[in-house]
């Protein structure tokens, strides 16, 4: 693919599309506010429910899992296998291991990337959160000699190799970047056949981001989990913290109308709220940080609670997964969702009416949760 400097200038990806806070650090435990993938399996209807699905009382976790999920970084984390491992042990999710041939690592140009700290945390939580969601599946981790454009491009098409090589499967992409004209110039990197790519859709609030907003992927939004005093569950909202900071101040899930994807017939049945654009996000997964998850880091110092949708994306990706249809696109599995969403809505999907990230939450689909947030593993 040609490139001139002006296109690389518009399209320079940031590492990570969210700002972390985190809960203070236990080395031993995870902090007893973090959700667990219990608690989210729970609140999600992956799991037999348990009345609130309580954070310290809920322990059923996910079983299902096919083939592989990628999930694409930027530099190298030496720590990421041995985090991994005791995540998997802390909740008692099958060890994913490089001996037993679940966990894989792969390098652009075969080289080992240079460490970076400040990246170090998006590929433990990536990791984690697909293979809690999807214990089965390999986890294959990609890492990119650096956080340029040309390095995420090789990371995707070598995650998606390999992908393909393992079975078949799910591309998870965490980052993104606002809108930019050249940007469907992009959009073949997405069209592996075989694989299904769920990206991050941003943690920015409104509008919508790239690569979020191709036609060709699985755009994954952000909610808050609201539990009561008692510490029950008892709703979702659209996670948006402050819409109506100025833009690189916001934070919530991004969303909208893109500004230069045209809308795919997968969306035609909410052509009323979308008009001629694509919209994102599609679905969408507790993302806020302050109702987030746990987390391992050894770069980190140990356990944390960490949000973002940087969480969405692996996380999806596990329970579409999980759901085991095994579609051969994107397009394939949106379809299916959306067709799925007209007559099955309520039984499908939580409708999420709270929130407001520039675009408010509405009935049925919006710019802050897209369909909303999961019901089970029906419609996926």
């Amino acid at each position: 693919m040609q490139r001139t400097t002006l296109l690389i200038l518009f399209f320079c990806f940031t590492s990570l599309a969210h700002a972390k806070q985190h809960d203070k650090i236990t080395q031993n435990n995870p902090p007893a506010t973090c959700e667990t993938p219990a608690s989210l399996s729970c609140v999600y209807g992956l799991t037999t429910n348990v009345p609130g699905c309580p954070i310290q009382g809920t322990t059923a976790i996910p079983t299902g899992g096919w083939g592989a999920i990628a999930v694409v970084e930027a530099y190298d984390n030496p720590y990421a296998a041995q985090d991994l491992a005791t995540f998997s042990q802390q909740f008692g999710l099958p060890a994913c291991t490089t001996s037993n041939n679940c966990f894989s690592v792969f390098y652009t140009n075969n080289q080992v990337p240079p460490f970076n700290a400040a990246a170090a945390d998006e590929h433990v939580l990536d990791i984690e959160w697909a293979h809690a969601m999807a214990p089965q599946a390999k986890i294959i981790m990609v890492e990119g000699q650096d956080d340029s454009v040309a390095e995420h491009m090789s990371a995707i098409q070598l995650a998606s190799q390999q992908v393909l090589q393992a079975g078949g499967g799910l591309v998870s992409v965490s980052w993104s970047v606002s809108e930019f004209s050249g940007e469907t110039a992009y959009d073949s990197y997405f069209q592996t056949p075989g694989i299904v790519y769920v990206v991050s859709s941003g943690d920015y609030s409104a509008p919508a981001r790239y690569p979020s907003s191709s036609p060709y992927v699985i755009s994954a939004g952000g909610t808050s989990i609201v539990r009561n005093a008692q510490g029950n569950f008892v709703s979702e909202a659209g996670w948006s913290t402050n819409p109506s900071s100025p833009p690189g101040a916001k934070s919530g899930g991004s969303g909208g109308p893109s500004l230069y994807e045209p809308r795919p017939a997968y969306q035609n049945s909410i052509m009323r709220i979308v008009g001629a654009a694509r919209g994102t996000p599609d679905i969408s997964f507790d993302a806020d940080p302050n109702t987030g998850v746990c987390v391992y880091s050894t770069v980190h110092g140990g356990w944390f609670k960490d949000g973002g949708t940087s969480v969405s994306a692996p996380a999806l990706s596990g329970i579409i997964n999980s759901a085991n249809r095994r579609s051969q696109s994107s397009q394939e599995e949106l379809t299916y969702i959306y067709n799925n969403a007209i007559k099955n809505y309520r039984a499908y999907w939580h409708d999420i009416t709270q929130g407001n990230n520039g675009f408010p939450a509405m009935v049925g689909y919006d710019f802050i949760t897209g369909l909303g947030s999961t019901r089970s593993y029906q419609g996926k």
